[in-house]
């Protein structure tokens, strides 16, 4: 027989395998902004900016994905109603709008996107320990896990109420980054007389591109809610469409080709238009001085005595499988990142921001926060992590961001944790 006639053999799946060589960073950041996209049916921002750093991102991807869209006790549309409140809370317009969306895609009521008042009584209880571990997490204590808990037709299961507090904690330190690395350049977008409405939705800066935008346009929906309520509804439906990508946006190249295959796929996708503050109680309650607090009975956290890897991790992981080993995930990332100045200015920064929520190490000279963080940089970090909302000078470093939204998510966690662990044992 002709030997050139027989067939070729077949490697083997493990013999293919190896024979793939390993992506690249920019490989890689390509490959999870296209996952981001399929996914979610859009590349949303906040992927964009953290494309820079492709390990980190794909565990904030694993672990948001996780939080809002698989198995856990909470229902799909109470997921991102919290996300809304959380994001209100510090008014976010950006995350507000995005969870209306996905609120109302998942099957939510619309009715319920008129206000926190229209809400169902379960979600409207969340909204004091929403508010606390927003701004003064220090306040979190056993009397408000108790009070949620308390046997009743509107009572939550321990599980959900985990969930809750996780989803709540994420969105709350999201917000710190959506603001300091400038994706909510419009934090009250307002809808003219002719019902037509324009958001800012692209960074105004970042490390690697110009300013870019994407320009949100659309009209008011649901005439009928108009003529039967004789006025105009709370939140507005618009078609957004993605203008052609740059393929500066990408840090050194990365992703240029799926940003240059998404700029002919001008595809059209929903999203509502939400006021925040419609979901607030209480506006003027805000981030106060932990070390000029009033409350002198709230004494400071010592994580000798709690901490994320002896006890909040084993806790949260135990209430609501496997997220712990996510956000575990998320904190390692962030703690690798390389740093301009080395592991000592990163601590340097973690420990900062724990320090203005009360949260303190033993085992840490706080001498060296002010060797090692000038004051610029201090008040920037100050500002991003409490006062979100009012930072408008986003800072060219994605390191920093990333640090103050991880640090800020932990600190968040343990208060909330430790008061479920008060309400456990006691």
């Amino acid at each position: 027989p002709d030997p050139s006639s027989a067939p070729l053999p077949l490697a083997s799946p493990s013999a293919v395998c190896t024979m793939i060589p390993p992506l690249s960073e920019k490989e890689r950041a390509s490959l999870l902004c296209m996952k981001a996209l399929v996914s979610r049916g859009r590349l949303d921002t906040v992927s964009q900016q953290m494309a820079v750093h492709p390990q980190y991102l794909e565990s904030f991807l694993h672990s948001q994905h996780y939080i809002l869209h698989m198995d856990g006790p909470l229902p799909l549309p109470y997921r991102h109603y919290i996300a809304i409140m959380a994001a209100a809370r510090h008014r976010c317009s950006y995350l507000v709008s995005l969870h209306s969306a996905q609120f109302l895609r998942v099957g939510g009521d619309p009715v319920w996107l008129q206000g926190l008042e229209a809400a169902p009584p379960r979600l409207r209880h969340l909204d004091h320990i929403n508010k606390v571990l927003a701004h003064r997490p220090w306040l979190s204590g056993r009397a408000h896990i108790q009070a949620l808990l308390k046997p009743g037709e509107q009572c939550w299961s321990l599980a959900e109420l985990v969930q809750a507090v996780v989803l709540l904690a994420h969105c709350h330190a999201l917000c710190s980054f959506v603001f300091g690395s400038g994706t909510d350049p419009d934090p009250s977008p307002a809808c003219g007389s002719n019902g037509l409405v324009s958001v800012g939705w692209l960074p105004l800066c970042s490390p690697w591109t110009p300013a870019a935008r994407w320009l949100v346009s659309g009209k008011r929906s649901s005439e009928r809610r108009r003529r039967r309520t004789g006025r105009a509804p709370k939140h507005s439906r618009m078609r957004v469409r993605a203008p052609p990508c740059s393929p500066h946006v990408w840090p050194s190249g990365a992703c240029t080709s799926w940003c240059l295959y998404a700029s002919d796929a001008e595809e059209e996708e929903e999203v509502t238009c939400t006021e925040p503050s419609l979901f607030v109680t209480d506006p003027e309650f805000g981030y106060q001085e932990f070390a000029r607090r009033d409350e002198d009975h709230f004494q400071v956290f010592r994580v000798q005595d709690y901490s994320w890897e002896d006890h909040g991790f084993s806790l949260v992981n135990r209430l609501y499988s496997d997220i712990g080993h996510l956000l575990d995930e998320r904190f390692r990332c962030v703690a690798a990142l390389p740093f301009p100045r080395g592991p000592d200015l990163r601590r340097a920064v973690w420990n900062y921001i724990h320090c203005m929520f009360g949260i303190r190490y033993d085992d840490y000279d706080y001498g060296e926060v002010n060797q090692l963080l000038e004051r610029e940089l201090k008040l920037y970090i100050k500002a991003v992590a409490c006062f979100p909302d009012i930072t408008r000078s986003p800072l060219p470093s994605i390191h920093i961001n990333l640090l103050i939204m991880e640090a800020r998510l932990q600190a968040e966690l343990l208060y909330a944790l430790r008061a479920i662990t008060q309400h456990m044992i006691g």
